[in-house]
């Protein structure tokens, strides 16, 4: 009876599918993050006729015989539509209108990328992440520093105590990919590159976004959305059980077959 087997791939799926969105609904208040989508792939069919198989000294048929074996997971892609921005007045917020991922330096020494720019000052005047990560290149904030400035192209000034004209802190530099499926998620807001070399620049150059001071990327989750495709995934997941119990019948039946 392969009506067992087959439903109870279409389960395993769907169940793929409510993971996913109970994830991105966990992560709907979480800055920078971008929602995933699971996708799907039919599973190999068995043939028992081919089209174009003899049926009589002259004749043909004119369709195949397939049955077909299920569904798999097949992806689940992530989408990076623009968030919305919101103010949060906080000089060391920042926030990326259009392309581009910031560099993250992690204690290994490699480096990750996130979406979310919520930085703080480290103790030695680094330029961090609330994990404290290092944001790359790095910028260090001088001491008797009485506010900052971050400009759309990433450029970083400080008003100093002392001096009358600003002073310089350093350029912040935006990634960007042409395949989005290349970022691997390793949580903590944080992205590995896999597969592709990423092009480093100033935010504004070459299609990169520019810098927004004062806010910080929401979660781009639509919560509706994301509704609906769970009552979706629950019917689906509803209908291949009950295939299974049909099936379950059928074999009953059989069974009292005298």
């Amino acid at each position: 009876m392969r009506a067992l087997y087959t439903a109870a791939t279409g389960m395993q799926a769907q169940q793929m599918k409510i993971d996913v969105i109970a994830n991105n609904l966990a992560n709907v208040n979480t800055d920078g993050f971008k929602g995933s989508e699971a996708q799907f792939a039919d599973l190999m069919y068995q043939t028992m006729r081919i089209s174009g198989a003899a049926t009589s000294a002259q004749t043909q048929a004119p369709t195949g015989l397939q049955v077909g074996l299920g569904a798999r997971p097949a992806a689940t892609v992530r989408d990076f539509e623009q968030g919305d921005l919101k103010n949060t007045e906080n000089p060391l917020d920042l926030a990326i209108e259009g392309a581009g991922l910031f560099q993250i330096l992690t204690p290994g020494d490699e480096l990750a990328y996130s979406r979310n720019g919520s930085f703080k000052i480290s103790n030695e005047g680094k330029l961090v992440n609330a994990d404290g990560y290092e944001l790359y290149p790095p910028i260090t904030v001088p001491e008797n520093v009485q506010g900052i400035q971050v400009a759309a192209d990433g450029t970083v000034s400080a008003q100093v105590a002392g001096n009358s004209s600003p002073v310089n802190l350093g350029q912040i530099e935006l990634v960007t990919v042409l395949n989005s499926g290349s970022l691997e998620g390793i949580g903590r807001n944080l992205y590995r590159i896999t597969g592709e070399r990423p092009v480093p620049g100033n935010p504004g150059s070459e299609g990169r976004g520019t810098i927004q001071q004062g806010f910080l990327e929401a979660s781009n989750v639509k919560v509706v959305e994301e509704m609906v495709q769970m009552i979706l995934g629950q019917r689906a997941y509803e209908a291949n059980s009950k295939v299974i119990q049909t099936a379950d019948r059928m074999m009953e039946e059989a069974n009292r077959l005298r």
